[in-house]
């Protein structure tokens, strides 16, 4: 068992609907050390990859992905979920539906902020249906930049999404993969990595 998965069982709360609460050391409250931690092993399963950019979603893949980057010594480029006064200039857009919200953004990115050259690895918090790191994809690849790679904190086995990107042919890294939860009992399997 690694140090996320220990983590989690710690701290997270299984919920009904296939729910996992991790706000207490993720995605409301964040753990700093814990973030370091999964730069450092996201660096470490990436490291011959060449990366130049980190491209993630606001706003739970953004301090995930601050480690990352600081650790591959790259720029954090993250999508927006709403244009703002402050984009200016042609952008990149996706659409991209939230398992957890139960609802579908546009996503933005600057196409100042990735281009052709570009090696880029993507990072986020979740992986549940797939869609936000589709459009992650999309947008990568509508630049002509390269994906190199998707790391992923927790990703929910149990759903299409891990499925669906890696017969896309994408390398992704999940650092603890849930195989099934019980909101009844509070429990949760991690797959053997």
């Amino acid at each position: 068992m690694n140090f996320l998965e220990e983590r989690i069982l710690k701290d997270g709360i299984v919920l009904e609907g296939n729910v996992l609460k991790v706000d207490s050391f993720l995605n409301h409250q964040m753990d700093i050390q814990l973030m370091d931690q999964m730069g450092e092993e996201f660096f470490r399963r990436f490291s011959d990859k060449s990366i130049t950019k980190v491209l993630t979603i606001e706003s739970s893949g953004i301090a995930i992905a601050c480690s990352v980057a600081r650790c591959f010594g790259v720029p954090v480029v993250f999508a927006k979920k709403a244009k703002s006064i402050n984009i200016d200039g042609e952008m990149y857009v996706a659409e991209v539906e939230s398992f957890t919200h139960k609802n579908k953004n546009q996503v933005i990115v600057s196409k100042k902020f990735i281009g052709a050259d570009d090696r880029v690895l993507i990072i986020d918090d979740f992986l549940a249906n797939g869609c936000a790191l589709q459009g992650l994809i999309s947008i990568t690849e509508s630049a002509g930049a390269t994906v190199m790679g998707l790391g992923v904190a927790i990703e929910k086995g149990f759903q299409i999404g891990g499925k669906v990107i890696r017969n896309l042919g994408y390398h992704l890294e999940s650092l603890a993969i849930v195989e099934k939860m019980d909101a009844e009992s509070g429990t949760v399997t991690f797959r053997e990595q």
